[in-house]
C-alpha cells in the first residue's frame, strides 16, 4: 500500500471499462447467470467462466442448484442489454453462437465447504483477500478509479440515451491524479478510447467526447496543463468480442482500487457468495471502509487470509499506512470482536444469496450508493469507536 504521507507529489493513474468490452461481457453472462441460480436456489453454488470471441460465446464451469436455467436465453439477454445487437459489427444477441459445458461441483470441494450439524461452513478455497478505503473521496474510494468509472458510465449513458448516437458499446477510460501531500490536486492526463461507427471522424469523437464526457465529469480537477487522449490510435471502429476475445476475471484491478492498495489475485464474477475471493474481498472493503469512516484512519488496507474447509481465517492484518490514530494491533482485535470473518457469519450479516450480481460486474464492486451493495454500509462505526475508546 503506497504511504501517502511519504511521497511529496506523485501521480496515480487508474482505469474503467464500458460494459460493452469483451471482458466485461463475460463477467456480465457468469454473474447473469448467478444471478438466476440464486433467484430460485439461494444455496446454489455456482463457479461460472466465461469466453466471447467473434461471433462465439463458451460457457464452462460447476454448478450445484435445484433450479433450471436456460443458459443462451440468459446470454444472449444480457448481450441485447448491453447494446450489441447489429450483426454488422461482428457480434450481436441474435446470431452469435452459445456453447455451454457445466458440471457439478466437485465433491472433494464441497465436502469442505458444506455446513453439517458438527461443522462449521468453512471457506470454498485457500488465499488471501483485500479491502481499502481512504477519505480523498465522499466514496471512500481512491480519485483516480473514482473518475474513470464516471467518465465510462458516462460513455455508457450518452450512448444509450442518443446523445452521442455514433457511439458503440465497447470503450476505456484512463485517468492520472497528481497528488500533492497526499491529496489529490489535478488531472495530468485523461484517455478516452470509444468504439464509433464508420463515418464518424475522428475530429467528431474527440470533440464530442471532451465536451460532453470528460470536462462534465473531471471539470473540477482540469487546468490548462492537463493532457487529452481521446482514441490516440485515430480509429476505433471494430470492437467488441470482434476486435479482441474476452474472458471472466480479468479486470480484477478495475473492479476494485484501481491498483491502490493489493490484490489476493482472485476474481469475483461467476462465483457465489461461498467462494471467498467474493465474500471476504466484500467483508474486506467493510471493515476497512469502517475503520476510515470512523475517522480511526486516513486510509485503511485490510488482508484475510483462508485455508480451504475451514471457518477461522488464518490470518487478518489491518494496515494503515501510518495515518492512523491508534495502533493497528488493538484495531485488529476491535475487528474480530465486531465484524464478521467466517463465511457463513460474512455471507448473513452482508446478505449476500441474492440475486443482486449482475449490476456488480460494471463501473466497480466498490464505492457504489446502490443499497444491495451491503458491505459499502457504515453501520459499524461506533461500535469501533466505542470499543476503541474514542
Amino acid at each position: 500500500m503506497l504511504t501517502k504521507e511519504n511521497h511529496k507529489s506523485y501521480v496515480f493513474t487508474s482505469e474503467s471499462v464500458t460494459e460493452g468490452h469483451p471482458d466485461k461481457i463475460c463477467d456480465q453472462i457468469s454473474d447473469g447467470i448467478l444471478d438466476a441460480a440464486l433467484t430460485d436456489d439461494p444455496m446454489s453454488r455456482v463457479a461460472i467462466e466465461t469466453l466471447v470471441t467473434t461471433g462465439l460465446v463458451v460457457v464452462a464451469g460447476e454448478m450445484t442448484t435445484s433450479t433450471y436455467i436456460d443458459v443462451p436465453k440468459v446470454v444472449r439477454k444480457i448481450i441485447k442489454d448491453i447494446g450489441y445487437t447489429d450483426p454488422t459489427i461482428g457480434f450481436d444477441a441474435e446470431n452469435c453462437a452459445v456453447v455451454t459445458s457445466i458440471d457439478a461441483q466437485s465433491q472433494d470441494i464441497s465436502q469442505g465447504v458444506d455446513e453439517l450439524a458438527n461443522k462449521e461452513q468453512g471457506a470454498g478455497d485457500q488465499g488471501m483477500m483485500f479491502g481499502y478505503a481512504t477519505d480523498e473521496t465522499p466514496e471512500f474510494m481512491p480519485l483516480p478509479i473514482v473518475l474513470a468509472h464516471k467518465l465510462t458510465q458516462k460513455l455508457a449513458e450518452v450512448r444509450k440515451n442518443g446523445t452521442l448516437p455514433w457511439l458503440r458499446p465497447d470503450g476505456k477510460a484512463q485517468v492520472s491524479v497528481e497528488y500533492e501531500g497526499g491529496k489529490p490536486k489535478r488531472l495530468t492526463a485523461v484517455v478516452v478510447s470509444t468504439q464509433h461507427t464508420a463515418e464518424t471522424s475522428l475530429e467528431t469523437v474527440e470533440k464530442e467526447v471532451k465536451e460532453k464526457i470528460i470536462v462534465p465529469i473531471c471539470g473540477e480537477f482540469i487546468d490548462g496543463e492537463t493532457k487529452y487522449f481521446i482514441n490516440p490510435t485515430g480509429r476505433f471502429v471494430i470492437g467488441g468480442p470482434h476486435g479482441d476475445s474476452g474472458v471472466t476475471g480479468r479486470k480484477i484491478i478495475v473492479d476494485t482500487y484501481g491498483g491502490h492498495g493489493s490484490h489476493g489475485g482472485g476474481a469475483f464474477s461467476g462465483k457465489d457468495p461461498s467462494k471467498v475471493d467474493r465474500s471476504a474481498s466484500y467483508a474486506a472493503r467493510y471493515i476497512a471502509k469502517n475503520i476510515v469512516a470512523a475517522g480511526i484512519a486516513k486510509q485503511c488496507e485490510v488482508q484475510i487470509a483462508y485455508a480451504i474447509g475451514v471457518a477461522e481465517p488464518v490470518s487478518l492484518l489491518v494496515n494503515t499506512g501510518g495515518s492512523g490514530i491508534v495502533d493497528e494491533e488493538k484495531i485488529a482485535q476491535a475487528v474480530r470482536k465486531i465484524f464478521p470473518l467466517k463465511p457463513a457469519d460474512i455471507i448473513k450479516q452482508l446478505n449476500l444469496r441474492r440475486p443482486i450480481y449482475i449490476k456488480t460486474t460494471c463501473y466497480g464492486h466498490f464505492g457504489r450508493t446502490d443499497q444491495d451493495f451491503t458491505w459499502e454500509k457504515t453501520d459499524k462505526v461506533d461500535e469501533l469507536k466505542k470499543e476503541l475508546g474514542l
